[in-house]
C-alpha cells in the first residue's frame, strides 16, 4: 500500500503570513514576590502579545524563558522567542524524521499554524517541552547526562550524551519495580533524572516481597514499606531543578499485597507524627521541620482496586492477601473491613487515592503486551510499564465567538495540529531508560486534553451539575478523541502503525468500537443541531481507518491537571474543573493583587439575556455581597450556573457527586483517566467518601481521590488531648516562592507563581 504524507491547510495564519503580526507585542515588568514580601523573580521589559495576563507573563517569563545561553541577553525575553525556539524544534524534528509532510511548504505552513495556537493561548504543550525543547538547536546548551533516543538513520535507540540536545518533553511515565535489591535502587536513580527535568513519575510497588515473606537467603524481607521510605526521602531531596518544579510521583500498591493495610494507614500515621511534633512547636508548613521529619510525605499513594474486591466489598466476603512470590494466601480479612480503612485514611489525610483496576484494563489497547499496572503522579496517564506520554492541553474558551457560539471547525483543526506536534515530540526526545525509550518509541502513547471546562459552561449559562453541561462535556471529549485517533490513523497511514499494533490490533479495535458506542449515549439534544451526525460519522471513520490503516499511537488522550500551563493560557479553571470562586484576585504589574468578579460572570449573565442595566445591578451586589444567593435581580433558576466548587462563593456549592457525574460524561472517550481531586466539605463522613469510590466505580470512572476540607487539620483521637495546643493549621506552601497554594486536580498549584505539585 503507497503511504500518503499529511496535508497541513493553512486555517488561522493567511498563506504567506507571519504568526506573530497576528498580535499586537507590548513590553511589561516581571516581578514575582515571596510571602515575606521579597522579590522572588524579576524581570524587566518582557515582550508579550497584548491579551496575555500578567500572571501569564510572569509564569513564562519565570518558569519558560531560558535563562542562559541566549545571545546578547544571555535569557529570553519575549514569548515571542520562546514559542519560535519551541516550534523550530518540533519542525526541524518533523524534517529530520520524515513522511510527516508532503513537502516543505507543508511543513511550514504546519509550524506557522502551531505558533499560532501556541500565542494565542489557544493550547499548550505539558512544562517539561516548555522547559526543554529546542535548547539545543536555538542556544547549543550543553547537559551531559545519559539518556535514551530513538536514531532514525540507524533505526535503533541510542544513547545520547547531551539532555538538551535529545531533551526529555514528556511529563508523565510510568517504571517497573521487580522484587531485587539491585532493580529498587535503579529505580531511584530514574526518578532522580525524571525530577530533574521536570518530569513525574509513578510505579505499581505490588511485586516487592512483604515483610512476611522470607527473602533467598532464608530470612525474612525488611517488606515493602520500608523500600517505600527509602524511595520517598529520595523524592523529597528534589525538590526542583533549575526553573522547574518540585518532584512529583505515585505509588501504587494491589488490594492484594500482604502490606496493603499497612500501605492504606502510611501516610495517615506519619501525618499523626507531624501533628505531635507541631503541637511541640514546630513549624505547620509542609515545607517545614516537622513534615520534612516524617516520612510518606512527598508521593500520591492509591491503592489499586479489581472488581472482584469492590463486589466482595459489597457482599460481605472474605478478601485473600497473597505472598508476591508463591500466591500462597497469607491472611484472609473480610473485604469491608479493607474498605473501611481506606475510607478512613482517606477521610484524615486524603490518601489512599483509588485505581480501578479492571475498568482500567476493559479499555486497554494493548493487552496482549502487558496488563496496565499504575499511573504517572496526577492518575491521568494509564498505560504499560516503562514508558512515556508528553501531554497537551487546548483552552476551550479560546473558542466561544462573541456571539457564545463555540467554534468546533476552529476547535477540531487546533487538537489535529497539536496532535502531530505531540506525535512528532515522541522520537524528537530523549527518556532515562532504555526501556523507556524503546516502548515509547514502539507505543507512541500521547496525551492531548483540554482545560477552563468550568469557565466555559458558566460562561455559556450552563450549570456545571446539569444534564446539558455533562452533554457538551461529553461531546467536546469525543471529538477531541475522536480527532485524535483519526489523525493517528492518517499518520498511520504516512509512517506506518506503532510497531506494537499488529499484535494488539484486535483489541485495540474493540476498544475504538466501545469509545464509538458510547457515542451513542450522549444526550445530543442539549448540543447544537447536527453535532451529533458529526460526531458519529467522526467515529465511525476512526473505526474505519483503523481497521484499514492501523494506529500510529496506542493511546490519545488524557484529561490533565494543566496547573502551571492553565496559568500560562490563562485559563479561568483547571482540567475539567468547576470554577472555584465568583471572586478571585487578579495580579497587577509590578506584583500585588486586587480582588475582582471572576470574568466568566459577566459574559454568562449576557448568555441567560438579562439587560445592561440588570447585569451591572448583580455584578454590584456580587462585589458588595461576595455571593449571589440573595441578589433580587438573578432569576433563581439562574443561580445553579454560578454554582461553584468553593464554599466561600457563598450558601450555594457543588455537591461531591457532581464531580464524579462530570468524570462519567468524560471517561468513555479519555485514552487514559482524568486528574480529578473530589472535594468534600468538613463535616463529610466516612461513608460519604465510601459513596464517591463506590459511585465512580459503578460510573465506570477509572480513578479518583477525594479531600475533605481541612483534613489536614484533622487530630486523631488518640492524642485529642493536645488538641488545643495545634492552632497552626496545615497549609501546603509553594516551594518555590513560599506563597500559600490551592489544590486543584489532585495537585497543589501556586497561584502566586505557577509552581504545581503535579503534572502540568
Amino acid at each position: 500500500m503507497k503511504k500518503q504524507t499529511l496535508h497541513s491547510p493553512s486555517y488561522f495564519v493567511v498563506p504567506g503570513k507571519n504568526p506573530e503580526t497576528f498580535f499586537t507585542w507590548q513590553k511589561t515588568s516581571s516581578e514575582i514576590r515571596n510571602r515575606q514580601g521579597e522579590i522572588f523573580f524579576a524581570m524587566k521589559s518582557v515582550e508579550a502579545p497584548e491579551g496575555w495576563s500578567q500572571l501569564a507573563v510572569d509564569i513564562a517569563a519565570s518558569k519558560y524563558f531560558r535563562k542562559r545561553g541566549v545571545a546578547k541577553t544571555q535569557h529570553e525575553t519575549s514569548v515571542r522567542q520562546m514559542v519560535a525556539r519551541v516550534v523550530k524544534a518540533i519542525s526541524a524534528s518533523a524534517q529530520k524524521q520524515g513522511g510527516y509532510f508532503a513537502n516543505r511548504k507543508d511543513a511550514e505552513i504546519f509550524a506557522k499554524e502551531l505558533q499560532y495556537i501556541l500565542l494565542s493561548q489557544r493550547g499548550a504543550f505539558n512544562s517539561p517541552v516548555w522547559f526543554n525543547a529546542g535548547l539545543w538547536e536555538a542556544y547549543k546548551i550543553d547537559s551531559p547526562s545519559e539518556h535514551f533516543a530513538w536514531d532514525e538513520k540507524k533505526k535503533k535507540i541510542v544513547a545520547t550524551q547531551n539532555a538538551y540536545e535529545r531533551p526529555q518533553c514528556s511529563a508523565c511515565f510510568i517504571q517497573s519495580v521487580d522484587d531485587s535489591i539491585e532493580n529498587i535502587f535503579e529505580l531511584a536513580k530514574t526518578e532522580a533524572k525524571l525530577f530533574k527535568y521536570g518530569s513525574g513519575t509513578g510505579s505499581n510497588f505490588s511485586k516487592i516481597r512483604s515483610r512476611y515473606e522470607l527473602t533467598g537467603a532464608g530470612g525474612f524481607s525488611s517488606g515493602l514499606l520500608s523500600f517505600l521510605e527509602v524511595l520517598d526521602k529520595g523524592a523529597g531531596a528534589i525538590k526542583s531543578g533549575g526553573t522547574t518544579r518540585r518532584a512529583a510521583k505515585m505509588v501504587v500498591v494491589d488490594i492484594d499485597h500482604p502490606e496493603v493495610l499497612d500501605f492504606i494507614d502510611w501516610k495517615m500515621r506519619e501525618e499523626k507524627k507531624a501533628h505531635l511534633l507541631i503541637a511541640a512547636g514546630l513549624s505547620a508548613d509542609f515545607e517545614g521541620e516537622a513534615y520534612r521529619t516524617v516520612s510518606g510525605q512527598n508521593a500520591n499513594n492509591s491503592v489499586r482496586l479489581t472488581d472482584d474486591f469492590m463486589k466482595a466489598v459489597e457482599r460481605g466476603k472474605l478478601w485473600k492477601l497473597r505472598a508476591r512470590v508463591t500466591g500462597k494466601t497469607l491472611r484472609e480479612i473480610p473485604a469491608p473491613e479493607v474498605w473501611q480503612k481506606i475510607t478512613h485514611a482517606a477521610w484524615m489525610c486524603a490518601d489512599p487515592g483509588v485505581q480501578f483496576h479492571s475498568t482500567i484494563n476493559k479499555w486497554h489497547t494493548c493487552p496482549l503486551t502487558d496488563q496496565i499496572n499504575s499511573s504517572n503522579p496526577c492518575s491521568e496517564y494509564m498505560f504499560l510499564d516503562d514508558s512515556a506520554c508528553n501531554l497537551s492541553s487546548i483552552n476551550l474558551v479560546k473558542f466561544l465567538r462573541a456571539d457564545g457560539s463555540f467554534d468546533f471547525e476552529a476547535f477540531i483543526h487546533t487538537a489535529r495540529t497539536l496532535f502531530v506536534a505531540q506525535e512528532i515530540l515522541v522520537d524528537y526526545s530523549s527518556y532515562p531508560t532504555q526501556k523507556i525509550a524503546q516502548n515509547s518509541h514502539d507505543y507512541r502513547p500521547l496525551g492531548l486534553g483540554f482545560a477552563n471546562l468550568g469557565s466555559l459552561l458558566m460562561r455559556q449559562g450552563i450549570p456545571y451539575d446539569s444534564d446539558a453541561g455533562r452533554a457538551w462535556a461529553g461531546a467536546l471529549t469525543a471529538l477531541l478523541s475522536g480527532v485524535a485517533y483519526m489523525t493517528s490513523s492518517e499518520m498511520a497511514r504516512a509512517k506506518g502503525p506503532f510497531a506494537g499494533y499488529a499484535k494488539n490490533r484486535t483489541a485495540m479495535l474493540k476498544v475504538m468500537k466501545m469509545h464509538e458506542k458510547a457515542v451513542q449515549k450522549i444526550a445530543w439534544k442539549h448540543l447544537p443541531k447536527g453535532l451529533d451526525k458529526a460526531a458519529k460519522n467522526l467515529w465511525k471513520g476512526v473505526v474505519y481507518n483503523g481497521t484499514k490503516h492501523g494506529y500510529r499511537n496506542a493511546q490519545a488522550t488524557v484529561i490533565a491537571p494543566t496547573g502551571t500551563i492553565g496559568l500560562l493560557m490563562d485559563c479561568d479553571t483547571t482540567g475539567i474543573e468547576p470554577d472555584f470562586s465568583l471572586i478571585k484576585f487578579k495580579k497587577l504589574a509590578g506584583g500585588g493583587e486586587v480582588q475582582i468578579i471572576n470574568q466568566s460572570v459577566e459574559p454568562a449573565l449576557r448568555s441567560l439575556q438579562y439587560t445592561e442595566t440588570e447585569i451591572r445591578e448583580i455584578l454590584t451586589y456580587l462585589e458588595t455581597h461576595k455571593t449571589l444567593q440573595k441578589c433580587p435581580t438573578i432569576r433563581a433558576q439562574d443561580l445553579a450556573v454560578f454554582d461553584c466548587a468553593s464554599a466561600g462563593s457563598g450558601e450555594r456549592v457543588l455537591s461531591p457527586e457532581s464531580h464524579v457525574k462530570m468524570m462519567a460524561a468524560v471517561q468513555p472517550f479519555i485514552s487514559g483517566a482524568i486528574s480529578k481531586t473530589v472535594n468534600l466539605p468538613a463535616h463529610a463522613t466516612e461513608e460519604d467518601i465510601s459513596k464517591i469510590y463506590f459511585m465512580a466505580w459503578k460510573m465506570g470512572v477509572k480513578a479518583v481521590s477525594v479531600y475533605r476540607d481541612g483534613s489536614k487539620q484533622s487530630q486523631p483521637l488518640n492524642i485529642a488531648q493536645v488538641e488545643k495546643k495545634m492552632e497552626a493549621s496545615f497549609t501546603m506552601k509553594c516551594p518555590e516562592c513560599g506563597s500559600d497554594t490551592v489544590l486543584t486536580s489532585g495537585c497543589y498549584r501556586c497561584p502566586n507563581c505557577g509552581t504545581t505539585v503535579g503534572c502540568s
